[in-house]
């Protein structure tokens, strides 16, 4: 599979969405009869979309709304929700900041501590309204994080940073053992973030309940230009699809790998299900619902990081309800609303009736797939041309 790429030095090519097409089966079906849902840890949800635990798009209004149509929203525990007692006012700021005041600014936001109350407390207030709560930090304040998250009543936990590994190591602190922290407690555990066959099969053995796929392809991300560092995503879930499925033959633990960031339309959700997830995480589509705390903008988890950002602040603009978002009426035409509608759509012309019968649709490398016939739109800037 690889390629030489200089004197005795190969490398794997590796794909993008933008780079393949899924192709029709032998049959199709009605799209009133296929199942989209998927479950994690026992649990079964209608809409197999994570809403990304960034704090342009989560909040808990954001929370309880993804809960109530189907979802699951993730809020950030190392965030602004935590940091400050009226976060919208500091959402605001960040909304009306200059562009090349933005990314100082968040930074400076940032700087306040976490208060560990408000972190009990948004949790309470999810599941005061009804709303699955499931919450999000990095290893370094996992521990201490999670219980306080417990003892609220939270659903579900993520342990969350730009690249994850089973084993970290340091001469500075002592790294999160994360099958210790997976083992001691009682809701389910996401990890996350990789893009290897092997680092995803050693995090497998930790007991977590899921894993995030993808590093740095989000929209208001940067690691790829600042790090250098990033597998595109169809092959990362390929290859973390493959992993599960080893795991799962060898043990009888079904794991569900969730493909994080990426995609822009419901081509790209449904091309990622093909490749292999069971659910997909997604930052800056969600982020232009109404009801997003970001008000039209979002930016990147590490834009705040105080000597080396790795993500920016972007405006992605308000395109309608989270429903609309999720379950249309569509009134854009470049496929980033109704992308539930979509996925069913998508469905039935491959004729599959459920997500994992998606992973075994014929994949084909087409590189033209996305400009081919499409001059009218590229000149005209719509649809497929935006």
């Amino acid at each position: 599979m690889a390629e030489w790429i200089g004197k005795e030095r190969r490398a794997r090519r590796c794909y993008g969405f933008d780079e393949i097409a899924l192709v029709p089966g032998n049959i199709t079906c009605d799209t009133e009869g296929v199942d989209s849902s998927w479950n994690f840890s026992g649990k079964k949800f209608n809409i197999p979309i994570i809403a990304a635990a960034m704090d342009g798009v989560v909040d808990v209004t954001f929370a309880v709304e993804m809960s109530r149509l189907g979802g699951i929203a993730v809020l950030n525990l190392d965030g602004v929700q935590t940091r400050y007692d009226k976060p919208n006012e500091i959402l605001a700021e960040i909304a009306e900041a200059k562009p090349k005041e933005a990314t100082n600014l968040i930074q400076k936001v940032y700087t306040a501590p976490i208060k560990e109350n408000l972190i009990s407390k948004r949790v309470s207030e999810i599941k005061a309204k009804g709303g699955f709560a499931c919450v999000s930090c990095i290893p370094k304040n996992a521990e201490r994080f999670a219980s306080l998250a417990e003892e609220a009543g939270v659903d579900a936990f993520v342990v969350q940073s730009t690249v994850t590994t089973r084993a970290h190591m340091s001469s500075k602190y002592k790294p999160l053992d994360l099958s210790k922290f997976c083992r001691e407690r009682n809701i389910p555990v996401m990890i996350g973030n990789c893009v290897t066959y092997d680092v995803t099969l050693d995090l497998l053995e930790t007991g977590c309940s899921g894993l995030l796929i993808g590093v740095g392809p989000g929209a208001a991300c940067t690691t790829r230009g600042v790090l250098g560092i990033g597998v595109p995503q169809v092959t990362a879930t390929v290859d973390a699809a493959t992993a599960r499925d080893f795991y799962y033959q060898k043990t009888g633990r079904y794991v569900p790998i969730i493909t994080d960031g990426g995609m822009r339309t419901g081509g790209d959700v449904c091309k990622a299900f093909a490749c292999g997830a069971d659910a997909v995480m997604i930052g800056s589509s969600l982020a232009r619902a109404k009801e997003a705390p970001g008000k039209g903008f979002h930016w990147g988890m590490a834009t705040s990081h105080s000597n080396l950002p790795r993500g920016t602040r972007v405006e992605v603009g308000i395109s309608g309800t989270l429903e609309q978002i999720l379950f249309g009426p569509a009134v854009v035409d470049d496929g980033s609303q109704n992308l539930m509608g979509a996925l069913a759509t998508s469905m039935g012309c491959l004729g599959v009736s459920s997500i994992k019968e998606m992973h075994f649709v014929e994949i084909i490398i087409a590189p033209s797939i996305q400009t081919e016939g499409k001059i009218f739109q590229v000149v005209q800037r719509v649809g497929m041309g935006k």
